[in-house]
């Protein structure tokens, strides 16, 4: 995979999460991805976004255009050193939440993209990936 663009952009506020989900919706349209896989894109952005600031005290977002046997994609990193998570099987199941939601935020999140991956070390903080691909 290269990478043909890579914005790292801060999450400390909830205008940073405004500000991430409409550059990930920019990226979108300009590598012409219909508006529900815009729409999925831009979902997923918010719920890691949030996260990376309720649950990991804030982070970064590393939002990237990237590019694999002739197709592009968008791929977008977030990552925290926060208080980490302590069972990923329990977090990526339906219904669980630590913070009073829906329990569908990383679930829900694997579902709207192609690939995603979870990384988290108690006391350390935690990293996610999500790529969509045209």
């Amino acid at each position: 995979m290269s990478v043909l663009k890579n914005d790292l952009m801060p999450v400390r506020t909830a205008n940073d999460i405004v500000v991430v989900r409409q550059h990930v919706r920019a990226l979108a349209i300009e590598l012409g991805f219909s508006l529900v896989d815009q729409t999925k894109m831009v979902t997923a952005a918010s719920e890691l976004a949030r996260n990376t600031l309720a649950h990991g005290g804030g982070g970064t977002a590393r939002i990237e255009v990237v590019a694999a046997n002739a197709r592009r994609g968008l791929k977008m990193t977030f990552e925290d050193r926060g208080k980490g998570i302590a069972d990923l099987e329990l977090a990526m199941r339906d219904g669980y939440s630590t913070g009073g939601g829906l329990g569908l935020g990383l679930s829900g999140t694997r579902r709207l993209m192609n690939e995603f991956e979870l990384q988290s070390k108690p006391g350390e903080g935690t990293r996610v990936s999500a790529t969509r691909w045209k």
